[in-house]
């Protein structure tokens, strides 16, 4: 089991010496600077692999290579961008990267609500709450027909929230919806939001899942040539629709398995993000450990987020390994039990030992690019400490001293 760290580049606030000095051996990593569909180069690859290797890192995993909107619809330059994803497999596998972590999520791709909920630690984390984003959906962006996914009660509740919430508030939760958090395909104006969302009008599950088959059997047998293996990210929040879009292929258990199975390639995999798991709880049919015991043993598991939450949806907290709803060790113990000797991250880091007034919260960085004065490695050396020791109990050893 290899112990790593999510790095987003040079302007990453956690810089690669603190990486190393909390204990990781690796880092997940992408070309952040290309990420609108275009092939990456071997040279580009090869530079942010270099920068990596020099503070004694290798680089693990590469998270994500995006998937362009089109391919999700199946629409438009759909095969263009498909042979630029391939394209860039094969750099990042000439550069002897050989795990690929992406997702199928349209439109917002990961998203919350809340990028500085204050915890009562006074650190801060991310927080999604479903009502703030009705709120959003319905009375700030006004979607078309968006009335029509929600329940009377949901909509009562979102007037209410939106009602109590000051101008500067409904700013805030916008732009926390549409900019674009860590690792999205793309970030968003109200007016493109609402463009790209039409586009999906009318797109069923079935549909999306039928483009996300086309898409696996086309870039399946181009992993195995190279030798990637393709890890799935899980919906994250798991929410069964959000916008009016489908987000249910992978927010269940029968949901992955399905899609495994049709791809049938050793080389498709599962990247088992314990905390969006844990956001979706008896939503998913499966627990995380239930997860690891049937993923496991047919070497389908290649990557996992090790990540907690305050409860499952409608709204949830991030918080820290220890701090959540759910034993973390029992994650830990199973994954020792089916032997696992792939990739772990803890992911999303809360903010501890920051000014208050002035922080942010995100994946190893201030949120979306809000500097402040976040300082994010207390929380980087007490994750992997965490990690470390779940993972020293679960071994039977005792650490050494």
């Amino acid at each position: 089991m290899k112990e790593t760290w999510r790095w987003f580049g040079p302007q990453d606030p956690v810089s690669l010496d603190h990486v190393k000095q909390a204990g990781a051996t690796g880092v997940v990593s992408a070309l952040h600077h290309l990420y609108r569909g275009e092939a990456w180069s071997l040279d580009e690859v090869l530079k942010r692999k270099t920068q990596i290797e020099a503070a004694g890192l290798d680089w693990s995993v590469v998270e994500s290579i995006p998937v362009h909107n089109s391919i999700k619809l199946q629409t438009g330059p759909f095969r263009q961008f498909t042979d630029a994803w391939k394209d860039s497999l094969a750099a990042i596998a000439r550069a002897r990267v050989n795990i690929v972590c992406y997702n199928f999520m349209p439109v917002v791709d990961w998203t919350r609500t809340d990028l500085r909920w204050r915890l009562p630690s006074t650190g801060c984390a991310l927080r999604f709450d479903v009502i703030d984003f009705a709120a959003y959906d319905l009375f700030l962006l006004q979607r078309t027909a968006a009335e029509q996914d929600y329940s009377a009660e949901s909509i009562a509740a979102a007037r209410a929230r939106y009602d109590s919430m000051s101008e500067a508030r409904r700013n805030e939760l916008e732009r926390t919806i549409i900019a674009g958090l860590p690792g999205a395909e793309a970030s968003y104006t109200r007016t493109t939001l609402k463009n790209l969302l039409a586009e999906y009008a009318g797109l069923t599950a079935a549909e999306l899942r039928a483009h996300l088959i086309a898409f696996l059997r086309e870039v399946a047998p181009v992993a195995e040539e190279l030798g990637a293996r393709l890890a799935i990210h899980p919906d994250d929040p798991p929410q069964p629709m959000l916008a009016g879009v489908p987000r249910c292929i992978f927010s269940n258990f029968e949901g992955y398995k399905r899609a495994i199975e049709i791809a049938n390639s050793p080389n498709i995999g599962v990247c088992l993000c314990c905390g969006s798991w844990l956001e979706g709880g008896k939503m998913t049919g499966a627990d995380p450990v239930e997860m690891i015991r049937y993923f496991g043993p047919r070497k389908k598991l290649f990557k996992i987020h090790f990540r907690n939450v305050s409860a499952p949806l409608p709204h949830f907290t991030e918080t820290m390994i220890d701090d959540g709803y759910y034993d973390m060790s029992k994650i830990m113990k199973a994954l020792v039990e089916v032997g696992f000797e792939g990739i772990v991250i803890p992911d999303h880091v809360p903010g501890l030992g920051s000014n208050p007034a002035n922080e942010g919260a995100g994946r190893g960085g201030a949120g979306r690019g809000v500097p402040g004065e976040y300082r994010p490695n207390p929380a980087l050396a007490y994750l992997l400490g965490c990690m470390n020791s779940m993972l020293i109990a679960a071994q039977g050893k005792q650490a050494n001293g």
